[in-house]
């Protein structure tokens, strides 16, 4: 990248002024005083806190949020989606148009405040921590992810059929290697046998480097509950994203319309899979763009994830990354299976999308419309498998 395309990249990951011009000096010998980078910005259109959009659209996208796991968000990661969608608004409005929509939510989200351990770690790419999220299990819905130990940043989160085949975990661990260049000094997993095949991978990457954390010692597991990272990340996953679609699909399930059976299942994954996915790659981009509130431990880093996982040298650290082969990754590919773009049954599959085509139906673009699609897919296949119903 060329000077202005590194300006325009450091200011877009949210750095102040004195750390694009230390970062720029640092890693890339260009020298700058801030009146000509304040000039550069200012050409170019970029600035901060001078234009903030009306609050009309603050308040429509806010009240557009509230219809769906939004509602769930506090002020503060709410303020952090209208960024990443664009909306230049002061945190202050975000929390007073939330006190005022939705009163109810503001007060419970009060009265709920997490407390968590300490941790830290030495670098970006220092550990990996690896975990599956199982409370959409009970419906056909399962959600497998990892993040970076030193930055918080998470490197990948999916939903799919399944969390406890191991080569779908490979997958998702191989494509993150791939689009890294490298893996993680050490990898750290519970003890789920979904976790072998990147245990083994893991290894086998590691194997030829000399330093401490090598090979074997590449690869770390225990209880569930000491892999403290991931499961801390899961809480606040549940808190803005997960409660909103357990709550719709547990008043299916009260009201007799899922009674947990393969059909219902595969329902599911069809209706509801991609709609899902979509809230977690939102939900993985507004985070790894937020800004992470110092905490007690003076020794734990904050600020932005990408930021603290893109530019170590603003935290006085180093990329640990660990460099692998064409060959080697080649290699690994007998380990992974990649997620397939139909996840449930293919025989569902089939009945459903003919039926919607039948029926002149859409696929559904948010949590309602999938619940239209799902009442009513389920009836016209229960009458289609039992006639004389």
């Amino acid at each position: 990248m060329d000077k202005l395309d590194l300006i325009k990249f450091y200011f877009n990951l949210g750095l102040v002024y004195k750390d694009i011009l230390r970062i720029l000096s640092r890693k890339h010998q260009i020298i700058l005083s801030l009146r000509t980078l304040k000039r550069v910005l200012k050409n170019n259109g970029l600035f901060r806190r001078i234009h903030f959009d009306s609050l009309e659209e603050s308040v429509k996208f806010i009240r557009e949020q509230l219809q769906g796991s939004g509602a769930l968000h506090g002020y503060r990661w709410m303020h952090s989606k209208c960024k990443e969608n664009g909306l230049h608004t002061r945190k202050e409005d975000v929390r007073l148009i939330l006190s005022t929509l939705d009163p109810e939510g503001t007060e419970a989200r009060r009265s709920r405040r997490l407390h968590r351990r300490a941790y830290f770690a030495r670098g970006p790419n220092f550990v990996w921590h690896v975990d599956s999220y199982d409370k959409l299990k009970p419906f056909g819905i399962c959600i497998n992810g990892a993040i970076d130990g030193f930055s918080r940043r998470i490197l990948w989160l999916n939903a799919y059929f399944t969390s406890s085949d191991p080569k779908v975990i490979g997958g998702y661990f191989l494509e993150t290697i791939k689009e890294l260049d490298g893996c993680a000094r050490i990898l750290r997993t519970d003890m789920g046998t979904e976790n072998t095949s990147i245990r083994d991978m893991q290894c086998y990457l590691r194997r030829n480097n000399d330093d401490a954390h090598a090979g074997e010692r590449s690869f770390i597991w225990g209880r569930s509950t000491t892999n403290q990272r991931i499961e801390s990340w899961w809480g606040f996953l549940r808190k803005e994203c997960v409660d909103f679609w357990l709550d719709h699909f547990h008043r299916l399930k009260d009201e007799g319309y899922f009674v947990g059976d393969f059909l219902d299942k595969n329902l599911m994954l069809f209706c509801f899979l991609g709609l899902i996915q979509d809230e977690l790659d939102s939900t993985k981009e507004t985070w790894n763009s937020h800004v992470i509130r110092p905490s007690s431990n003076e020794h734990v880093p904050h600020g932005r994830p990408d930021a603290m996982f893109l530019i170590p040298e603003l935290y006085e650290t180093e990329d640990y990354l660990c460099q692998v082969s064409e060959e080697d990754l080649a290699r690994c590919e007998d380990d992974c299976i990649h997620r397939s773009n139909i996840a449930c049954d293919d025989d569902v599959f089939t009945l459903c999308t003919h039926i919607m085509a039948e029926n002149s139906l859409n696929v559904p673009v948010d949590a309602y419309m999938g619940i239209d699609l799902y009442l009513f897919l389920r009836g016209e296949l229960i009458a289609l498998l039992n006639p004389n119903r």
